[in-house]
């Protein structure tokens, strides 16, 4: 029996939804029109991809998004890569985040901030707007201009919307990173794009903890000489703000500033809103550069219509500034809702912490990541149960694939009632090419479907699709979010040889993924961390939803050895707390994942380590670990993970179980 086969439905729209959801009301608004009909989302999907232009038009038209200058038409030039959207418009990204600021909606909840460190903050959209016109013109009274680059060292909260909302309004370039990331891993980062100006806390509070980094960060100022301007945020109300000639505070710049409105400069289509980064564990990270009104328009379709957000509508996504779901949140602000930052640990002062906190502000829309929903179910949390869940329509889940048990837990004590929405992308196109519908039924363990305007098929090693079974996500025809460029690449190599390398004119992703008969997606892992023992080619998650569903376990990482012409299988588990890795144990893991994978995935060696590494936006490093086992001598950037120490504890393990010379 196939994995598709084995999928129940555990959750289905209702009439209301299917009608009354705004991707409904989009269905209906383009059958008005005389497109379709459409029998079902697939058909609509199909359309979307063969009407290319037009699908993308009217997501533009119906998310009632704003231009200076209308474009000549959708698509330029389509080739990948390099294809050219909305050639001709003239456009600001902050005036589209910020459309809704006025009239009714000003008095609005715009943003609720919580952190570890300070009080609850409540502003409204007016207030919003009214701080990003004064931080802009504080930035322009300082000499920073259309493309220059304004990063941030920020927490999610509210200065992060203000400083990307001023930034963008005056056509600068925005980029972030997470104060938690050391001195070295920020400047691999904003040492490549040389900022103008830096937005700065002077520490951050996690778990309980305070972690104040003004000398830290002072050393960062003095590596950037390309800087003209810092403005010090006091994270920390008790510690100093960031010491230097050129650091003025938070408080004084809006002062400065006061009372000017934002300018929202036009830019063209394809100036670059954003720089993200690639994880960088294998040196200096890239940086991706996303374009205004592609990005724009991706995010509008994704939040409306995909997610269902409104001007009703209260957002908390988890996140910190270091990953791409911050730039996802913030884009919420386009579709009038509140947005629910929350700075600090998920499990501080509790694991409940975030269920409460959606609760108490009666969250409509809640995403987290897939490890942390295991954590739930982990800890046997039951907020179902104790908690007032009347709001929430809808639970995002990202980072990783989610493991059907997940499913379960979600449906039984988590919360029963939502479409829980398993979105994947990547940081590369800033959203999503699969992901969730109030369309369509949501299946245990599946994707629901792939995204409107998404061409998105399993490829075989001979660069056709799959007719079953599992392959290399593609996508044959453009995306808007595709970057625009990579910064430093003028002749467009690298960013050629990151997604068009291996099938020429088309987007390989880099994950191992399968479709199912009734259109939905099962994601196995990424396909360079791919196993393939006696030559069958298997996805990590395919043993970690095995592993990770056993009480005994707290988490796991696999890898491939090779060895003789082959690849053994090594697992390394890290056990709840109170166990051991026992024989029993061993044994357990083993027929687990014989009983439900297969013989092949078993693995040749388990190795009990105290922890695994992961990226500081909280991935497995799974291509590290390999190069580890396979002993590679090739140095891995440290900076780039969360807690490099957890590698050097398992070269230690490696060695003393002799699958590594001392």
């Amino acid at each position: 029996m196939s994995n598709t086969e084995q999928s129940p439905v555990v959750w289905t729209p209702s009439l209301e939804t299917l009608t009354g959801s705004r991707m409904g009301q989009f269905q209906a608004w383009l059958e008005q029109q005389g497109f379709g009909p459409f029998a079902d989302y697939h058909a609509l999907h199909q359309w979307s991809i063969t009407e290319l232009d037009t699908f993308w038009q009217k997501v533009w038209d119906y998310c009632g998004l704003v231009c200076d200058t209308a474009a000549k038409r959708v698509l330029g030039r389509r080739e990948m890569p390099g294809a050219e959207w909305f050639p001709g418009m003239k456009l600001n990204f902050a005036a589209n985040l910020l459309r809704l600021a006025d009239g009714d909606h000003a008095d609005k909840e715009a943003v609720v901030a919580y952190c570890e460190t300070r009080p609850v903050m409540r502003k409204t959209y007016a207030e919003l707007k009214a701080d990003a016109g004064a931080l802009e013109a504080f930035l322009r009274s300082k000499g920073i201009q259309k493309g220059d680059r304004v990063a941030g060292v920020v927490t999610n909260g509210y200065e992060a919307l203000v400083g990307m909302l001023a930034a963008t309004s005056l056509g600068a370039i925005w980029s972030s990173a997470s104060p938690d990331f050391g001195i070295g891993a920020i400047n691999d980062r904003f040492g490549q794009i040389e900022p103008s100006a830096l937005i700065v806390v002077n520490g951050y509070g996690y778990g309980g903890k305070v972690f104040a980094r003004q000398d830290d960060f002072a050393e960062l100022i003095a590596g950037l000489p390309s800087l003209k301007v810092v403005v010090s945020v006091a994270q920390l109300p008790g510690e100093a703000p960031i010491p230097g000639e050129m650091v003025t505070t938070w408080d004084d710049a809006l002062k400065a500033g006061e009372g000017q409105a934002p300018s929202f400069t036009p830019v063209d289509p394809d100036h670059p809103v954003y720089i993200l980064y690639s994880s960088g564990t294998t040196g200096k990270p890239k940086c991706i550069v996303h374009g205004t009104a592609g990005l724009l328009v991706n995010h509008a379709k994704e939040l409306m219509l995909h997610g269902d957000v409104g001007p009703d509508d209260r957002f908390l996504y988890f996140t910190t500034c270091g990953w791409m779901m911050w730039n996802w949140q913030a884009s919420a602000l386009m579709t009038g809702a509140a947005v629910i930052t929350v700075d600090g640990s998920p499990g501080y002062p509790s694991l409940n912490f975030l269920w409460e906190t959606v609760a108490k502000e009666r969250v409509t829309h809640y995403g987290t990541s897939a490890r942390f929903i295991a954590g739930c179910r982990k800890a046997e949390l039951q907020p179902a149960k104790t908690l007032d869940q009347s709001h929430l329509r809808v639970v995002f889940s990202t980072g990783s694939p989610l493991l059907p048990e997940d499913y379960d837990w979600i449906y039984s004590d988590g919360a029963p009632n939502v479409l829980l929405g398993s979105i994947a992308g990547g940081t590369d196109i800033c959203g999503c090419f699969v992901g969730s519908t109030p369309l369509l039924p949501v299946r245990r363990g599946e994707i629901q479907c792939r995204f409107l305007g998404v061409d998105a098929v399993a490829f075989g090693d001979d660069g056709q699709p799959v007719s079953e079974g599992r392959g290399e996500l593609v996508c044959r025809q453009p995306l808007p979010s595709m970057p625009v460029s990579f910064w430093q690449d003028p002749d467009g190599e690298r960013y050629k040889d990151a997604y068009f390398n291996t099938f020429p004119g088309v987007w390989a992703h880099g994950d191992f993924i399968e479709f199912t008969e009734h259109g939905g997606a099962i994601i196995y892992g990424r396909s360079d961390a791919t196993l393939n023992p006696g030559g069958v080619r298997i996805g990590t998650a395919e043993i970690y939803r095995q592993v990770e569903t056993i009480s005994e376990v707290k988490d796991s990482l696999v890898v491939g050895r090779q060895i003789d012409g082959d690849v053994e299988v090594v697992l390394f588990v890290v056990p709840a707390d109170g166990q051991t890795v026992t024989d029993d144990l061993i044994k357990t893991l083993k027929t687990r994942i014989r009983e439900g994978a297969s013989p092949r995935h078993v693995p040749k060696h388990i190795v009990e380590v105290p922890d695994i590494p992961y990226t500081r936006s909280g991935k497995k490093v799974e291509l590290a670990v390999a190069r580890l086992v396979n002993g590679s001598s090739k140095a891995d950037n440290r900076d780039a993970l969360g807690n490099p120490e957890a590698l050097d504890r398992i070269r230690e393990r490696l060695v003393e179980v002799g699958l590594l010379p001392a």
